[in-house]
């Protein structure tokens, strides 16, 4: 044989003896440590939903529905309501239901703490007071905030099994104002 063919011969076996002592290791593959990522935040972990059909109060044709879906200790709230006036409503979450014709069974405001009704976003206000919704001229209105005051699971400030309800006025946030007419009511009911 000549040197070439010896060199080459001698080349091939190397290389397959090499690729066989590979395949047979019976050492555990490397793992791969997962990467740290300083700064960005987890994904957020929706921890319960609930929703709201808001149905006409007597003599009303407003209705709509609110969905909350809570989220690392803060709730996102989304309402629909059709066939208001157009202008300024207030909306608030109270402490009964919506067993009487008119809502009245709905009683006063969300407020375990006994604070003052004010704006939600004034250093007191009542857990219920979510403000104002605004309809256009054809008398729809869409709302969406996102709070850490009310709660989807048990506590004081929880809005489960709570009446929702639209006001036929604007909310000016007085804190010795009665509410106006109550134009839809709606339960809040746990979905997830």
């Amino acid at each position: 044989m000549d040197r070439n063919a010896v060199s080459l011969l001698i080349l091939l076996l190397s290389v397959g003896f090499l690729a066989y002592c590979a395949s047979t290791s019976d050492e555990t593959p490397e793992t791969v440590e997962p990467v740290e990522t300083k700064g960005v935040p987890p994904p957020p972990q929706v921890v319960a939903t609930a929703l709201a059909d808001l149905f006409p109060t007597e003599g009303s044709e407003t209705n709509g529905s609110i969905t909350f879906e809570q989220t690392n200790g803060r709730v996102k709230i989304v309402l629909e309501v059709r066939a208001l006036t157009p202008g300024k409503h207030g909306i608030h979450i109270h402490e009964g239901d919506c067993s009487q014709a008119d809502a009245s069974s709905a009683g006063a405001h969300l407020n375990p703490g006994g604070t003052q009704h004010g704006a939600p976003d004034s250093l007191t206000h009542h857990t219920g007071d979510l403000g104002n919704i605004e309809a256009d001229a054809e008398g729809n209105a869409s709302f969406q905030m996102t709070v850490d005051f009310i709660s989807l699971l048990e506590g004081p400030n929880s809005v489960i099994g709570k009446a929702v309800v639209v006001e036929a006025e604007e909310d000016d946030f007085d804190p010795a104002r009665s509410d106006g007419d109550r134009l839809v009511c709606g339960v809040v009911e746990m979905t997830s």
